[in-house]
């Protein structure tokens, strides 16, 4: 199978997705390469707000506006780690850096600015993440699973959850609701 880095890419779910974790998800893949791949599920809110976040890590907050940020859920891998996709990249003690423009970080360094009103000028907060094993990604492409386009801050960072899914079907020119659910090849 012909070797695709989709680094920087949206994994759109198809209709006929199965798994409950992935249904109806927009993935944003922030490394794939061959040990295989890592991205969060950008538009499935859960009922956490950062600052409900801030307490259970006994981070005292004083940003109002972040603090009732929707955290969502970044996938089935684990569920009891925070993720902050965020732009720009910045200075943090542990950050793999996406791009010239996005870095994801998991050290609470990054927690305790947003708090304190210091945050990256864009973010989005995960619990879990998302991982394939090698090979996994192109498997699940040849078997319809996914739709991939490249992936645009703008609809990770300026819409609401629920218009990023539709956001990314629009950028590659489709409708979602005109898909159909049976998988097929031609």
């Amino acid at each position: 199978m012909q070797s695709v880095d989709l680094t920087n890419h949206f994994l759109i779910a198809m209709p006929a997705m199965a798994d409950p974790f992935f249904s109806k998800t927009l993935t944003y893949i922030c490394e794939h390469n061959e040990q295989g791949a890592l991205g969060l599920v950008v538009n499935r809110p859960i009922d956490l707000t950062l600052k409900d976040l801030f307490d259970q890590l006994g981070i005292s907050s004083d940003d109002e506006a972040a603090g009732g940020l929707q955290v969502m859920f970044g996938g089935p891998v684990q569920l009891d780690r925070g993720f902050v996709l965020h732009q720009p990249v910045g200075d943090w003690q542990s950050t793999m850096i996406v791009n010239h423009e996005v870095g994801l970080t998991t050290s609470l360094d990054i927690l305790r600015a947003i708090a304190s009103g210091d945050s990256p000028k864009q973010i989005l907060v995960a619990l879990g993440y998302s991982g394939w094993a090698p090979g996994q990604i192109e498997h699940e492409l040849s078997q319809n699973a996914w739709l991939t386009v490249p992936a645009s801050p703008t609809i990770i960072f300026e819409l609401p959850s629920e218009e990023r899914l539709t956001a990314a079907m629009h950028s590659l020119g489709i409708d979602f609701s005109s898909l159909s659910d049976e998988v097929g090849h031609s």
